[in-house]
């Protein structure tokens, strides 16, 4: 931003938390950074936005290692992310390379006035706040912004260079056949394929769930097709084993969610050759016009139910594959969209299945539903595509037939915890895996409760079956029975870096756990009822402007859960303001807001474009307005400013 349109010289707050990861036991303050451009990411482990900026910071910070620090401040959504050390494997298993500030009371959340995960501030060397971005979409203006400030606070001499890099104190390496492996499955030899998340590859173990069989993939994060040892991955995690008819046709037989990739690749079992077979690589950005692309090389955004050639398509952390018979495709669980894609590689086609892209937990026709990070999937007999919404701690399903989307257990994006019973009344705490059991029930790896539950659908009735689990992440149903007669369940253990076997109660019934409900602590914005001006900030990044060539560069979209919170001012627009009108009550405003731009000089005949993006589930709690109240104050949210 240029220095006349940044923020007013604030100063920055002080970093306050519980401790601190990555500094090598070392406590951080604002003074030891001073002299260095700083950004702080506020971010909790569960979202995937804050994933995709984790990565889009990666080359960055690797760049300016010199004069730049990114903090991460960790300011967890959910009860089971204030855990220590669920934090501790968190910053593990997505390569966390700089400090990170454990913030579980949300004090520098707070002080910093965040309202959405995640959200970059930006800190000058002399110690003053000078932007802040929410969303993601923001790797190209940080990057102009830091170097404007390097070259600034260079002439003033203010700026200090450290060759060491930093505070950063990089962990011991630990050793296991297993790092945080994500989805598994039930090969035809009897061996087990898991999605070794953590390794970047694909471990083939005997029956024992232990013995390293073989590796598919070189261990490198990367997108490179080839041999078993050549092969790169980024991030795997679901599998899903083709259908034998379809295997020779395909030429492979597992179709692999290769998540940081933003790609579906195939594997084939005989030599262990992998094949990117869906996605370009890059990830699709909400709105961008150029998330497909056509043969004769022309760019479009993707509608609903429109149909393209699968290595034409952006896509967007896809974290499960199934295949589903009534749809004579694969499944996929788009978690960084908030979809559910069709992919049918026989006819060379991939489909929006279902969800709008909104966040969120809105049953009804698949072109309208609602989703928040779908993360796991499983067909069942009678058809149904069950699906782990992992943000709004939901069990739902797709009726293919139909097209319809319900929701079995689950109450929104902030209501959560481990409570058995009736199903309206259930509770859950971000699941990421589901299995179908042969008797129509569903079995759900209740990660952030570290717990295995299950789902009746013919009682309405949801039971835990075993607790204890260090982050189960799926569950694998085996064909074979076990000692008592029932399905054998292993259970993928992410955080304990294992395959457990759990068995079963012959009647298929867990003990009830009356736990605690929870919401998110993060701060409920009281607000007066009536007129509200609602305002979202955006500053093109330096040597940027406002990107109109195809239309308006700017979209903000509305509304309320539930409905009736919102009395007027739902809807779609152009402009980056609108006024709104509240009713008295509690509930949540989700604001959806986007911003595009590109290189403002002429003389570049392609400017590089950007989309900066952001939805917000805003908490509020609506009071009935007094004839002392002032005029309302408008709700700003920062796109970036």
């Amino acid at each position: 931003m240029p220095a006349t349109t940044r923020l007013p010289r604030v100063r920055a707050s002080e970093l306050v938390g519980r401790g601190w990861l990555g500094t090598g036991g070392r406590e951080l303050s604002l003074a030891d950074l001073r002299g260095r451009v700083v950004v702080l990411d506020f971010w909790t482990f569960c979202c995937i936005n804050c994933l995709h900026v984790l990565d889009e910071l990666r080359e960055l910070e690797e760049a300016r290692r010199d004069v730049l620090t990114i903090v991460g401040v960790h300011s967890p959504k959910f009860v089971h992310e204030a855990d220590p050390e669920a934090l501790a494997a968190a910053v593990d298993r997505y390569e966390v390379r700089h400090p990170v500030l454990d913030d579980p009371e949300l004090v520098t959340w707070s002080a910093y006035g965040a309202r959405a995960w995640p959200t970059l501030v930006v800190i000058d060397p002399e110690g003053y706040v000078v932007a802040q971005m929410a969303g993601e979409g923001h790797a190209s203006a940080l990057e102009a912004l830091v170097d404007e400030l390097v070259e600034e606070h260079r002439a003033k001499g203010t700026l200090r260079t450290d060759d060491d890099g930093g505070p950063y104190v990089p962990p011991s390496p630990t050793p296991g056949t297993l790092r945080f492996p994500a989805k598994a499955i039930a090969l035809e030899n009897g061996n087990l394929l898991v999605a070794d998340a953590g390794h970047h590859s694909l471990a083939e173990l005997g029956p024992d769930g232990e013995t390293l069989v073989r590796r598919v993939g070189s261990g490198e994060r990367g997108l490179v097709d080839g041999g078993p040892n050549v092969a790169r991955f980024s991030e795997p995690n679901g599998l899903c084993l083709v259908p034998v008819e379809l295997r020779a046709r395909l030429g492979y037989d597992v179709l692999v969610a290769d998540t940081v990739n933003h790609a579906l690749r195939g594997v084939r079992l005989a030599d262990g050759h992998v094949s990117t077979v869906a996605g370009t690589g890059q990830q699709y950005v909400v709105g961008a016009p150029d998330n497909a692309s056509d043969p004769h090389g022309g760019t479009h955004p993707v509608g609903f139910g429109d149909q393209f050639v699968p290595t034409s398509v952006k896509l967007s952390s896809p974290w499960d594959v199934a295949w589903s018979p009534d749809l004579a495709a694969f499944v996929v669980a788009m978690a960084g969209n908030h979809t559910l894609w069709a992919f049918d590689d026989e006819q060379g086609s991939l489909t929006r299945l279902a969800g709008t892209e909104h966040e969120g937990l809105r049953d009804g026709p698949a072109a309208e539903a609602w989703f928040a990070q779908p993360s796991g999937l499983a067909v069942a007999q009678d058809g149904r595509i069950w699906v782990a919404d992992s943000e709004t701690s939901a069990l739902r399903w797709l009726d293919p037939a139909g097209g319809d989307v319900h929701t079995a257990v689950g109450q929104g994006l902030f209501e959560f915890g481990h409570r058995d019973g009736a199903a309206d009344q259930a509770l859950l705490q971000h699941p990421l895996g589901v299995a179908a059991l042969p008797d129509a029930s569903v079995l759900v790896a209740d990660t952030y409760n570290g717990a295995l539950r299950r789902h009746d659908p013919a009682t309405g009735v949801v039971t835990t079956i075993a607790t204890g689990l260090a982050e189960p992440s799926d569950v694998v149903v085996l064909q074979a029975s076990d000692d008592d007669g029932g399905p054998a369940v292993l259970v993928v253990e992410s955080a304990g870096h294992r395959i457990t076997r759990v068995a079963l109660p012959a009647e298929l019934r867990g003990s009830l756990h009356d736990g605690a409900a929870h919401r998110t602590q993060r701060p409920v914005t009281e607000l007066a009822a009536g007129a509200l001006r609602l305002e979202v900030p955006f500053l093109p990044a330096p040597g940027q402007k406002l990107d109109d060539r195809y239309g308006p560069a700017t979209r903000l979209q509305v509304s309320a859960t539930p409905p009736e919170l919102l009395v007027s001012g739902a809807g779609d627009d152009v402009d980056l303001a609108r006024d709104l009108v509240l009713a008295p009550g509690e509930g949540v405003l989700h604001v959806t807001a986007q911003a595009a731009s590109c290189d403002a000089d002429p003389a570049i005949e392609y400017p590089a474009c950007h989309l900066a993006q952001q939805d917000w589930g805003v908490p509020v709690r609506v009071v009935a307005r007094t004839d002392d109240d002032d005029a309302a104050e408008p709700l700003v949210l920062p796109l970036r400013g």
